[in-house]
Parts: structure tokens; C-alpha cells; sequence
């Protein structure tokens, strides 16, 4: 039965579902279609299994999940790239797909050849494409290149071809796939205001990824799947911590997060700041619960062992990802080996490049750290605001301390684990200073004054 038509909403996905059939070697697909039997030689794969929700006419809607959720399938779907196995889709409005930049492209023709060529395939007459044609090379900036064969391109030029032709046609409907991230950085920011524009001039736009500053400063609302499933629908923050709970494979607790969809208190102190000590212990080792790094570098005498490391979002959850401008927690559980009279413990965050960016130890912040001996053990928490940018960090932590004036390393772990920070809004540099603006209009004065 067809959908019911309804202006209100530019998209409306009902119960899809898109089965693969997986077979063990390529023979037993010939075996199952000449099988006298009908004996299945297959397997069902599920990359979507009942997924539902609409998008209304005007609105963003972002869609996350970990890879293989079904983000990109169900994009597919929705520009009919693929066809459902069940379930209906309906679409109202003219659609600009960005879901494989340059996909219908033919590699023999030139740069102008293909946006006539897509134009036209998206329905657009050449008189349409000529009105536009300027606005897709000045937004391109390839230069002469456009009357070259575009197989002849590099990969950044090929790219923001594609990209300026699918955002320049004033589609009702913009849907991307990870496009936000071709091209350099200057190309990345002129990609990120014409989307701007176009969804204040109230083109409804569907967007899958990876980016969790982008879902939060675009996104209106935000679906998560999981592994084929939906999950939820809602604000852009609650989805963002959802998915911060399958990342960390917090299950139960996304369980229970979604039969309550509570008000995210949980693990908040009567004064509204994290309670420093609440989260982690009903969890077993968090860092179970954590990416941790296979190939990190450790090493010390022994005498201590950090055996378990976590790090807490102002919530109390559990996770690698932190949000820009909130505070976090680091936590490391150290157990000693033998007696020592005045530990150090520290934590270190550098850039993918290795240089150290923060960091700092109890001896710095004049924590009071008695002397240990041997089944000891010490829970240290370091608490601070995240003012770097949004982007991929490292951390490292280490028990050190001081013996007859030598630095002694008890144990060190270096890049044990990542930090993701979510942002959205970076500023230039390494960290932000949270400047306070403040700007006043002074009006020329006019001549007759």
C-alpha cells in the first residue's frame, strides 16, 4: 500500500528493511538456483531491519551510527539507488544526492560535458544548467581544467567538481553522505557556509556523519541505528550520548537510557557539577568499556601497575568522546607492588603528531598523596574543562616519583588511549580561550551634522 501523501513532511521512510544474501563461496549461488529442492544455500543479512522515521519539509535531520549501521543503505534507498527488500519510502521534492561524489560522472568527458550531462539526468534543461554554470565553476575554482577530461583531474579537483555541482542546483532536498569532509580545509569551510545557506532558505536536508560537532551545530534532529536496527530519534545532544554508550558497548546502559529517556542527570552532585567519585564501578574495568590502544608503549620497574583508566563526560558516561567547552574526568586505578614514599601520578594529552599539548600530576596541583606499600591502591581522578579544539587526541598516563633526586618511573603508558572532542565551534590554534566579544556600531555621521 502506498504511503499516505502528506506535504508536511519531504521524506517518509516506513518500515524498511534491506536484506543481503551471503553466500560461503560463489558455487553455492549456482547451487541454490538450480536446487530441485529450493534447499537455501545462503545466509540473511540484515543492513536494515524495519527502519522507520520522517523528515519534515525545512528541517535537518542527521543520521549516526557505527559503520556497517545501515546509515549509508538507507540513503541509498531514499534516492533509489537501491531497492527496498520491504517497506515503502516516500520523497517530496527534487533531490540532490552527495552520497558518492562524481559517481555518475563519465571519465572521458570534460568537466562541462558531465554538468550538463548530471543536469540533465537530475532533470534540469540546458538553459537551466547555463543560469547555473557559473555559480558550479566558481564554487569548484578548478580553473581551465573544467574543459579537460575529468580523467585527467587529480582526486581534490574531481571532487569539488562533483560537490559544487550537487549543492549549486537549488535542490528541495539535499541529502549527504560524508561529502563534508572532500577537500581541503579552505574548501571544507566554503562547503559548510553554502550549506548554511541553502538550509536557511528551507531545503530540508538528510546527512549521515561521522562528524559529531556537525550533528550538533546543523542537525535539528538526529535518528541512531544500530547494526540495521533503529534505535532512537530525538534532540542532537541526547542521540550524541546514545551513541557514545554503543561506542563505548555500554549495552545495558542504553538499554535502561531508552526505556526511561531520562533527563541525563544521572551522576550529577546537588550543586549540578559532576560528582567526581559516582560512574564506574558497576562496570567492571572501564577500560573494557573504552577504545584502548593495542599498540601503545609502556614500561617502568614495576613497583606500580596502572591496571585500569577511564574517562567520564560531564554526565558520568563512560566514553572516548567529550564534548568541547564541558568539563571531563580522567581515572586511573593504580595497585602497588612494594612500599614507596611519595608517588606521583600524572596524565598527558598530545596530538596525533605526538606534541604534548596539556597535561599535568598530583605533584603539580599539590594533591596530598601518602606513602603506600605493597596491595595498595590509590583511585586518582583528574577533572578538568575540554578547551581544545574538536579533533582526535592522545592520552598517556604514568606513577612516578622521585629517589634520591632521581626521577624514577614506576609505570608509564604512552597513547594508551584516544580522545575524540566534539566541537562545534573551533576557533584558530591549538586550544580554545573562550574570548569574550564584545563589539560597539559607531554610524558615520551624517554631513548635515
Amino acid at each position: 500500500m502506498p504511503l499516505e501523501e502528506n506535504i508536511e513532511y519531504a521524506i517518509r521512510v516506513q518500515d524498511v528493511t534491506k536484506v543481503y544474501r551471503l553466500y560461503d563461496k560463489p558455487i553455492d549461488r549456482l547451487k541454490e538456483s538450480l536446487s530441485l529442492s529450493h534447499k537455501n544455500y545462503h545466509r540473511d543479512f540484515f543492513a536494515l531491519n524495519g527502519i522507520s522515521f520522517k523528515v519534515k519539509k525545512g528541517e535537518t535531520v542527521g543520521i549516526i551510527g557505527t559503520n556497517g549501521s545501515g546509515k549509508s543503505t538507507i540513503l541509498k534507498i531514499i534516492t533509489g539507488v537501491l531497492t527496498p527488500t520491504s517497506g515503502e519510502v516516500g520523497v517530496n521534492g527534487v533531490i540532490s544526492a552527495l552520497l558518492e561524489l562524481g559517481a555518475g560522472f563519465n571519465m572521458d568527458y570534460t568537466g562541462i560535458e558531465n554538468i550538463y550531462m548530471n543536469g540533465t539526468m537530475m532533470g534540469f534543461s540546458r538553459r537551466d544548467m547555463e543560469e547555473k554554470l557559473k555559480d558550479i565553476l566558481d564554487f569548484a575554482d578548478i580553473g581551465d581544467f573544467v574543459y579537460q577530461p575529468v580523467k585527467t583531474y587529480s582526486s581534490g579537483m574531481f571532487v569539488r567538481l562533483a560537490f559544487a555541482l550537487a549543492i549549486n542546483v537549488e535542490p528541495e532536498i539535499l541529502i549527504v553522505d560524508e561529502a563534508l569532509s572532500v577537500g581541503d580545509v579552505f574548501f571544507q569551510s566554503k562547503c559548510y557556509r553554502r550549506m548554511e545557506e541553502i538550509r536557511q532558505n528551507g531545503t530540508t536536508i538528510l546527512m549521515v556523519t561521522h562528524d559529531m560537532g556537525s550533528v550538533i551545530k546543523y542537525c535539528d534532529r538526529v535518528v541512531l541505528l544500530n547494526k540495521g536496527n533503529f534505535v532512537a530519534e530525538g534532540a542532537p545532544g541526547k542521540m550524541v550520548d546514545l551513541y557514545k554508550k554503543i561506542l563505548a558497548n555500554q549495552m545495558d546502559d542504553l538499554e535502561a537510557e531508552l526505556s526511561e529517556m531520562n533527563d541525563f542527570s544521572a551522576g550529577m552532585d546537588s550543586e549540578g557539577g559532576e560528582n567526581a567519585w559516582a560512574g564506574g564501578d558497576s562496570l567492571g574495568l572501564m577500560k573494557e568499556h573504552l577504545t584502548i590502544n593495542p599498540n601503545r608503549t609502556e614500561y617502568g620497574d614495576g613497583r606500580a601497575e596502572i591496571y585500569d583508566l577511564g574517562m567520564f563526560d560531564e554526565r558520568g558516561n563512560l566514553t572516548n568522546l567529550l564534548l568541547k567547552g564541558e568539563y571531563f574526568t580522567i581515572r586511573e586505578k593504580i595497585r602497588f607492588r612494594s612500599e614507596l614514599q611519595a608517588p606521583i601520578f600524572t596524565y598527558t594529552i598530545k596530538d596525533k603528531k605526538g606534541a604534548e599539548l596539556s597535561g599535568t600530576n598530583t605533584m603539580f596541583e599539590g594533591a596530598e598523596i601518602h606513602s603506600v606499600k605493597a596491595g595498595d591502591e590509590y583511585e586518582v581522578n583528574f577533572r578538568q574543562k575540554m578547551t581544545l579544539q574538536g579533533g582526535e587526541y592522545l592520552l598517556s598516563m604514568s606513577c612516578t616519583g622521585f629517589e634520591q633526586g632521581e626521577h624514577t618511573v614506576y609505570h608509564r603508558l604512552y597513547d594508551v588511549a584516544n580522545i575524540t572532542v566534539i566541537s562545534n565551534k573551533n576557533t584558530v590554534g591549538v586550544y580554545d580561550m573562550e574570548s569574550q566579544v564584545e563589539a560597539r556600531y559607531c554610524p558615520a555621521k551624517s554631513q548635515a551634522e
